[in-house]
């Protein structure tokens, strides 16, 4: 525990916080939504800081980045609590969970990297749960990052500050944010937040020169509409452009929280999706077997073929730019 960043005191005594879209307004000895910000005494405390509860080696397209790095490894890491409470949530326990519950050491900052880079790592990911909701611990493990030569991500619900976007950017290398849907409903019913300050931040990162990848879960019957993807992908490519990944997820019964009675995705339905997003003019739409591999959007060459179910991958004809060697495209790819 130690005393929060992002906040102020409102006229009325209350501590409004001031790290993600929700900007809690919290009394005395109260949390907020994400349960791991409290106000103690007059003080807001990050309850959560250090307290890793993952940390390990990953194939960076796992997070997912399919142009960062690829074929690379990142050591990803996260602490309990989230400011989301999506019923389609794989990770309650953790994103859930908070320290009060728990007895998790301290981990310093500088631990996080010495095992990064003793894994050979070559970037740390902030991910697992929500990063906004450490950014104070996140921000000092990305600074040890970046002056260890390693990269840095964020792996995001999307739905942070527009003063923790401010000052997370300049330490963060790539991004993928996760756009669950283009319905404001589904955002308020699913998730308990809103759909706008998640296209803003979007917007935001993609001006930034930050690299940025999206990632959406399709739940049959409630992110799965063609009408809404076709929205989603129109979205995507005018005003993020064309050549920002998107990464369709199928959704698995078996490890959500609550959605135990929906089924699988079909298919057909990622199928479906990926044809929109093709419609829509996007370059690099990625759903797992069958549209996984890297293609040149202008001569048709592979550049990195992935095998998904083992995360290999092996980078076929990229050059030094991350463009395509034999007509000079840009595939949008940093190596």
């Amino acid at each position: 525990m130690r005393r929060a960043d992002f906040c102020h005191e409102t006229p009325d005594g209350k501590i409004q916080c001031d790290l993600c879209c929700h900007f809690c307004r919290i009394l005395p000895g109260r949390s907020g939504i994400c349960k791991v910000r409290r106000n103690i005494a007059g003080s807001l405390f990050s309850l959560n800081f250090g307290a890793v509860v993952t940390a390990s080696a990953d194939p960076v397209e796992k997070k997912p980045l399919h142009h960062f790095m690829p074929g690379s490894t990142t050591w990803s890491f996260g602490a309990p609590g989230c400011n989301f409470t999506c019923a389609n949530s794989q990770n309650w326990q953790n994103s859930q969970a908070t320290p009060d519950g728990l007895s998790i050491p301290v981990t310093p900052p500088e631990t996080v990297v010495a095992d990064a880079l003793r894994a050979g790592c070559r970037s740390i990911s902030c991910t697992s749960t929500e990063p906004t909701i450490y950014a104070e611990y996140a921000l000092e493990v990305l600074k040890l990052a970046r002056d260890s030569g390693l990269g840095t991500i964020w792996v995001s619900n999307g739905y942070l500050s527009p003063l923790c976007l401010d000052t997370i950017m300049p330490w963060v290398d790539a991004i993928n944010v996760d756009l669950k849907s283009m319905d404001d409903a589904f955002y308020r019913r699913n998730c308990g937040a809103r759909l706008e300050p998640v296209l803003d931040n979007l917007r935001r990162i993609s001006r930034s020169g930050m690299h940025l990848e999206v990632t959406t879960l399709l739940i049959p019957g409630q992110s799965d509409h063609p009408s809404m993807i076709e929205r989603m992908t129109g979205f995507i490519a005018d005003e993020l452009g064309r050549g920002v990944p998107w990464h369709i997820i199928p959704f698995r019964p078996g490890i959500s929280r609550k959605m135990q009675e929906i089924a699988a995705s079909s298919r057909e339905s990622i199928e479906t999706a990926w044809e929109i997003g093709r419609k829509a003019g996007l370059f690099f739409i990625y759903s797992g077997e069958g549209h996984s591999d890297t293609v040149c959007p202008r001569c048709g060459r592979t550049a990195i073929q992935r095998h998904p179910r083992i995360f290999g991958t092996t980078v076929v004809s990229v050059d030094t730019e991350g463009g395509c060697p034999s007509c000079h495209a840009s595939l949008s790819i940093k190596m």
